[in-house]
């Protein structure tokens, strides 16, 4: 047993467990009930005589460690497993991109660029050095959701984009830029390929799969569209469906036949608005608001999606058909994202009205607390996404409060860090985190902070 203690400070017997890279071998410490995490931190380097300094924080009983052991220890004599995980600098603001609308999402997955969509219904490029690269009127509303397409762009320079929007219709763009040094001769442009109809209500949500073959839309009217990314050389859905008397009901039917032409008031076959698309398969299932839905990860012949109905519901993707649903019940979920499939291969988070972020077990058919964890918010949490690192149990959640809250999975108790975007006094509206960099897209505008690992003197 190894003894760290030194002086008359009473000693708690302690046992190291971690899944990071960096473990100690099967042993028992005897720790001063006073020390905090920084003191921990320091045994565990030298412990594993590390080359370079890694801060470490500490979880007891699913909790992050913020005080002294013995606030946490429940008696001397009974051995306290402590967990440790590599710790995160406080979040550090970087930069403010100014929008002259709300912004409803953000992504962060094109390298060293920024895409967001606005309620002005224009979709924006910036790059890491603050420069608007791009600004594209694509929907005749606001558009709520933006996806990268990835893996099927035809050149280097040229990316696909997908938008959904309250206009009743999602898009798919193409967009070209100067992505590096040499590419600077390259001038900014755009392209509308295709229009998605399927939805007689606004849009909420469309995510694209890690190979960019297919997108999935989620819909107000309780539908959920399956689409392949091809674009084909006709319409595919007839100009007098989209026209045709009761099609779009729920929404502004003037405002739907406005989608269907042209700045010129022409109707578009490939032009100002691409062909329009039909989609591959239609889910049905939920009896509300669809809020979210994506792909399953490392089975993307899954889909996960969540509603105002209070149910999580798992698909068939292939078969289009509802394989479970989880009922919680009054407990209407607005954002869901997934975690890494080698951490919780069979497990959804979802943020809903109760102002809590849960994560459910998908092989469960009900909200039960041996199923469940859950993560308490101030404010209803809008938006959700994990950390881009493989592996990582770490995730961010925006909420109306103007609050992005970064958690670990394995400590419920308390988040990690907090930090407050245009002071806190405007909603979060979207969030994605790649690398070290978190986009916050609101009422505000764009925020962009930093979130990496700490380095201790």
């Amino acid at each position: 047993m190894a003894s760290t203690s030194t002086s008359d400070v009473p000693s708690i017997p302690v046992v190291f467990t971690t899944k990071t890279a960096y473990p100690l071998p099967s042993q028992k410490f005897m720790i001063p009930s006073t020390w905090r995490r920084y003191q921990l931190s320091q045994l565990i380097n030298k412990a594993l005589s590390l080359p370079r300094v890694i801060p470490f924080d500490f979880l007891i009983g699913g909790e992050v460690l913020k005080g002294s052991l013995e606030e946490r220890a429940a008696g001397e004599e009974e051995t306290l497993e402590i967990e440790y995980i590599e710790s995160v600098m406080p979040p550090k603001r970087m930069a403010n991109l100014p929008h002259e609308d709300w912004v409803s999402d953000i992504s962060c997955q094109l390298p060293e660029h920024f895409l967001t969509s606005s309620y002005d219904g224009s979709i924006r490029v910036f790059s890491y050095a603050q420069s608007l690269l791009l600004t594209w009127p694509l929907h005749t509303a606001p558009i709520t959701s933006i996806s990268l397409i990835p893996s099927v762009s035809p050149s280097k320079t040229t990316r696909l984009v997908a938008t959904a929007s309250h206009d009743l219709t999602a898009q798919i763009s193409e967009i070209s830029l100067p992505l590096n040094q040499n590419d600077m001769d390259i001038a900014p442009s755009t392209k509308t390929l295709a229009s998605l109809h399927l939805h007689t209500a606004p849009l909420s949500a469309i995510h694209s799969n890690s190979t960019g073959s297919r997108l999935l839309t989620s819909s107000w009217d309780g539908l959920i569209g399956l689409w392949d990314t091809t674009i084909p050389d006709s319409d595919e859905i007839p100009l007098t469906q989209i026209q045709a008397p009761g099609y779009g009901e729920s929404g502004d039917r003037k405002k739907r036949r406005k989608v269907d032409k042209d700045a010129d008031g022409e109707t578009p076959g490939k032009g100002a608005k691409g062909v329009r698309k039909a989609p591959s398969a239609v889910l049905k299932s939920h009896t509300a608001r669809v809020s979210d839905v994506q792909f399953g990860r490392g089975n993307e012949g899954k889909a996960v999606s969540c509603g105002f109905d209070s149910t999580l519901r798992e698909w068939d993707v292939e078969n289009g058909v509802c394989t479970n649903t989880i009922s919680a019940s009054e407990k209407p979920f607005l954002a869901l994202t997934l975690p890494s499939s080698s951490t919780h291969p069979s497990s959804a988070l979802a943020a809903a009205t109760d102002r809590t972020v849960t994560l459910y077990d998908l092989r469960s058919s009900a909200a039960t607390t041996s199923s469940t964890v859950s993560f308490s918010h101030a404010s209803a949490p809008s938006c959700l996404t994990f950390s881009s690192q493989e592996g990582s149990q770490q995730f961010v959640s925006g909420a109306y409060d103007g609050v992005v809250r970064l958690w670990d999975l394995r400590s419920a108790g308390r988040e990690m860090a907090s930090f407050k975007v245009w002071d806190g006094a405007q909603k979060v509206l979207g969030v994605d985190w790649s690398g070290s960099v978190v986009g916050i897209a609101g009422e505000g505008g764009v925020e962009v902070w930093k979130v990496g690992q700490d380095t201790e003197k």
